[in-house]
């Protein structure tokens, strides 16, 4: 069967393309997209300030703190236990499993204790260092001390019994507000911390020493000095935690918004 032909179809006639005249204009400014801004090239994140970094040291030390006094507490325990061990010997065998136990308690801790402490003691002398420097930037004063100079005040023999406990006080007081004229006044807390924290440096220095003594007395003693020092530690541990958590609550308090509560209405 033969179609019909096909009807002509006209031709496609390409329209000619204007020339580019430039961005598109508005009559009006449109409404949205980003304000008409200079690029300016981002320097990286902005340097945390140092109240964010003494928070931020707190947030990491003051468990520190507590797990160091759980640990001093068994070094303790672990020490108490040998002296018992010492004074059963005089009349008796004791059993060698017993004093295995005992010596297997007493290294661990004795090796796991001093580890701890020199970990706390280089974040608490950085929190001091920070928090320092936190506090006077909030009060827009100088500080009082150098960042070397705390830390040459903690780790010198002799120096650490009075600097640690003075940069303590002067920290409070910058975060109190008091002026900076005036001589500071340490509350209870910090003059418990700062009693406890010399009685420990005494302390560790007599142990030091005593344990250049030879004799079987002089070691049962050296037993009863450690386990007193053992103690001591875990008291200044943890009173340690409670101040850098005052004193951290005092350089950022706690926002408390307020929300009004309409009761009543009257005439």
């Amino acid at each position: 069967m033969a179609l019909p032909p096909a009807p002509d179809t006209p031709p496609v006639v390409p329209v000619p393309r204007r020339p580019y005249a430039g961005p598109p204009r508005y009559r009006l400014r449109p409404a949205g997209g980003y304000p008409a801004l200079p690029w300016v090239r981002s320097s990286g994140p902005a340097a945390p300030g140092p109240l964010a970094a003494a928070r931020s040291v707190a947030g990491t030390v003051v468990p520190l703190l507590w797990a160091t006094v759980a640990v001093a507490l068994v070094a303790a325990g672990s020490e108490a236990w040998r002296y018992g061990l010492l004074l059963a010997s005089r009349a008796d065998a004791l059993s060698a499993p017993v004093v295995a136990a005992s010596d297997a308690l007493v290294l661990s801790a004795g090796t796991i204790a001093p580890i701890l402490t020199l970990l706390v003691g280089a974040l608490v002398v950085l929190w001091t260092v920070r928090a320092t420097a936190a506090a006077a930037t909030a009060a827009g004063v100088v500080p009082s001390r150098r960042a070397r100079d705390v830390v040459v005040g903690w780790v010198v023999p002799g120096v650490n019994l009075a600097v640690p406990g003075a940069v303590f006080a002067e920290i409070e007081h910058t975060a109190l507000g008091r002026p900076a004229v005036e001589r500071p006044q340490p509350s209870r807390l910090v003059l418990v911390w700062w009693g406890l924290w010399a009685a420990g440096v005494v302390l560790s220095a007599v142990v030091l020493l005593w344990s250049l003594r030879t004799g079987v007395q002089s070691r049962a003693d050296g037993v009863v000095l450690h386990a007193l020092l053992d103690l001591l530690a875990a008291a200044v541990a943890g009173v340690t935690a409670v101040l850098i958590t005052r004193l951290t609550r005092l350089l950022a308090p706690a926002r408390t918004d307020r929300r009004e509560l309409l009761v009543a209405v009257r005439p």
